[in-house]
């Protein structure tokens, strides 16, 4: 018997589909079976470093298979995500096969040179994958019913036919027309895949679910597909797999607000909304600490009642930078007389200036100044550095007094150098009075650099900080331990206590 693969796929984006594949991973696996997530082709600019297939170094997957790897309890690899399209604006994207870099594409080169290319790929790493595991979970791609990409859709269409997979439908309830959705969903879906959907569930809904009964009898009849269950609107505290769930460039929106700590004794962390900006987890952890605010600000946007700056990664550093400063946000922080931190694009901006900038495709022009915060150079190479990192840290600057072992990763083209004189800071970094900058992503879930930024926030901000305990609770901690704030297990239960599992393992053949 060939291992079962059940592929969660939507009838949109952002329907909660990372969440359920996430929260059956890690049921599967408290059940005793081997668990293997996949999604056969993803697109993101929130990514991770992890080991290769291969086992000859490292490379990238998109953060959801990576989440989903810890949920399953399991090392995630770069057959978890074979292919990955990390968008680099004007309608172009750098693909990344097996986890490394492979040129940068227009949508029609991808189709036109590449796709089968990369179909390949991902067939090669699900039979991998397959070949180990009791079960495989793949997660889709946007709608599956995307029927202008339906010959090739390979997170979807393709993946359903190439691993023999089962389909549970997921349709978010919040943007209404749930029922509707779910039903043109299904008229839409070619034949073959259409009689692999063995259910369909519900997600993100509030109030009481006997309230749908007559619309999911309704859907059933006409369909012939059970829904297997509604999930309540609940956050389980697992990464955003992109940057959908920020507020769109021109727009500002504040997170961490909600945590009972009054106005006055809190602090701002701003957050420039790039265009392009790439790894916005980086600032999950300090929206999750008691007292910090994080604010994502229009370009445009004063720093008027922000008390501390990060800039964050890139993906296209030149064009933020220059999108930076025609929005006049360059003068903006040469004014803020704040803590400043940048990560990893966000210390490059910093800098005085890059060099070979134009291998980004950003245009002609070699050398492009900085903001000039930092006394450091960068210069652009072909060559892209991706691995995890363990460093002893030692801050400076607004990280002073950061010390101890710091886990995080590293993702970037160019390196930078020190040109004056500024203190090295871990991780290729530099400081230089309140500003600094690294290249490790992943920094503040680290308690010792998260603790030490803040400090200097509040001290600058002439604010004593409340008193809190060190940890955070999050998708980085331990994977393997319990408890009721541990994501991992908050999106199981979700599943478990709202999805006929039973029904599910049945139509995979596996024992419930």
């Amino acid at each position: 018997m060939t291992t079962p693969t059940l592929l969660v796929a939507g009838t949109a984006s952002h329907v909660g589909k990372s969440t359920v594949a996430a929260g059956l991973c890690r049921l599967f696996d408290d059940r005793g079976l081997s668990v293997a997530p996949f999604k056969a082709q993803n697109m993101s600019n929130n990514a991770r470093a992890v080991a290769t297939a291969d086992g000859d170094g490292f490379g990238e997957i998109g953060v959801s298979q990576y989440v989903q790897a810890r949920a399953a309890r399991v090392a995630p690899t770069t057959d978890h995500n074979p292919v990955l399209l990390k968008p680099h604006g004007d309608g172009a994207s750098q693909l990344v096969v097996h986890g490394r870099a492979a040129g940068l594409n227009t949508a029609s080169d991808y189709y036109a040179t590449h796709w089968e290319d990369a179909r390949k790929a991902a067939v090669e790493s699900h039979r991998r994958l397959a070949s180990e595991a009791d079960v495989v979970v793949a997660e889709g791609a946007g709608s599956i019913a995307e029927i202008n990409l339906h010959d090739r859709d390979l997170a979807n269409i393709e993946t359903a036919r190439f691993a023999d997979a089962e389909v549970l439908l997921a349709a978010d309830i919040e943007r209404g027309g749930v029922f509707a959705s779910l039903l043109g969903t299904l008229e839409l879906l070619p034949e073959d895949v259409r009689d692999r959907v063995v259910g369909a569930v519900i997600t993100k809904f509030r109030g009481d679910p006997s309230l749908l009964e007559p619309g999911v009898d309704a859907i059933e009849e006409r369909t012939g597909v059970p829904v297997l269950g509604v999930l309540p609107y609940d956050d389980p505290g697992l990464p955003e797999e992109d940057s959908l769930a920020l507020p769109a460039a021109g727009e500002r929106a504040t997170v961490g607000d909600d945590d009972g700590v009054a106005a006055e004794h809190a602090v701002t962390i701003g957050v420039p909304r790039l265009p392009r900006i790439s790894n916005a987890t980086d600032f999950d952890p300090l929206s999750e600490t008691p007292g910090v605010r994080v604010a994502y600000l229009p370009l445009d946007a004063t720093l008027d009642g922000v008390d501390g700056v990060v800039l964050p990664g890139s993906k296209n550093t030149v064009d933020d930078l220059l999108a930076l400063r025609d929005a006049g946000f360059d003068d903006e922080l040469a004014g803020f007389d704040g803590p400043v931190v940048g990560i990893c694009g966000g210390y490059q901006l910093l800098g005085e200036r890059i060099e070979n900038a134009d291998i980004e495709g950003s245009g002609d022009d070699e050398t492009v100044a900085g903001l000039g915060l930092l006394p450091i150079v960068t210069r652009f190479s072909r060559d892209k550095r991706v691995e995890p990192v363990s460093v002893e840290f030692d801050g400076a600057g607004p990280l002073a007094g950061a010390t101890g072992t710091v886990d995080g990763y590293e993702i970037h083209m160019g390196d930078s150098r020190i040109v004056g004189g500024a203190t090295p800071v871990s991780g290729d970094g530099a400081a230089l009075g309140s500003v600094a900058g690294t290249y490790i992503h992943d920094l503040f879930a680290n308690d010792a650099p998260r603790n030490a930024f803040v400090d200097a926030i509040y001290e600058s901000a002439g604010r004593d900080r409340p008193a809190t305990t060190t940890g955070t609770a999050g998708a980085d901690a331990d994977a393997d331990e319990p408890g009721a704030g541990d994501p991992y297990d908050r999106a199981a239960a979700l599943v478990a206590d709202n999805l006929d599992v039973a029904a599910l393992c049945d139509s995979l053949g596996l024992e419930e």
